[in-house]
């Protein structure tokens, strides 16, 4: 299914299920290289991912030392991370949940909270959820946001911006208090990679926001 034959009203459980169910894996068996980079930096400890899909990441931090938890709005994914943590012999320090994000309320607080592309083509108020996410953050702890910054080298450039949120779009969207928070980082990384099977290398550009929560 392309970009131009989404429609932006359908269901999103029912697009995510979708976009899982048609296909054996959408997971490239790598985390996401910010991710990598940011939390080997950081000591282990508690770790939440939102829109965690087939479970990359946060079986990524589980063999990191980190007790993670997966948030999944799809059930075929979340089936297929729980899968990949029994097979790697990662069940005791994961949790996979099936959840809706759109009504998701934090009840715990975590050292690392991570949201790596949470971008939806369907109905997804993605501004108001990582506010929410600011809320299960607990004091000393990290924020990370990584999201597409445009489309990769090579491809169309002809694109809705929108869909394609900058450092300062989503650290404005967090409504920081900076008594409270010091931001990181909030920039373009670029990294190399290949898009959708095609093999020829391409470069992406990733906005990255890491704030730390003061109190």
């Amino acid at each position: 299914m392309s970009m131009h034959d989404i429609d932006p009203t359908m269901n999103p459980q029912e697009f995510w299920e979708q976009r899982y169910g048609t296909s054996d894996r959408i997971w490239s068996g790598n985390a996401n290289a910010v991710l990598e980079k940011v939390a080997a930096s950081l000591p282990a400890g508690r770790a939440l991912d939102l829109g965690s899909g087939e479970g990359g990441d946060v079986l990524w931090l589980a063999t990191q030392g980190w007790h993670a938890t997966g948030l999944e709005l799809s059930a075929t994914a979340v089936s297929r991370a729980h899968e990949a943590a029994q097979r790697n012999g990662l069940a005791d320090r994961i949790e996979f949940l099936i959840t809706d994000l759109s009504i998701w309320q934090p009840s715990k607080h975590y050292d690392l909270v991570s949201a790596s592309f949470l971008q939806s083509p369907v109905a997804l108020d993605r501004a108001e959820i990582l506010q929410r996410a600011t809320q299960a953050v607990a004091v000393g702890g990290h924020l990370l946001i990584t999201a597409h910054a445009a489309p990769p080298s090579g491809v169309e450039k002809d694109f809705d911006r929108a869909m394609f949120p900058q450092p300062q779009d989503d650290l404005a969207a967090l409504e920081l208090a900076p008594d409270e928070w010091q931001v990181i980082t909030a920039d373009i990384w670029t990294r190399q990679g290949t898009h959708h099977g095609n093999p020829e290398p391409m470069t992406f550009e990733d906005s990255v926001v890491l704030v730390k929560r003061l109190a």
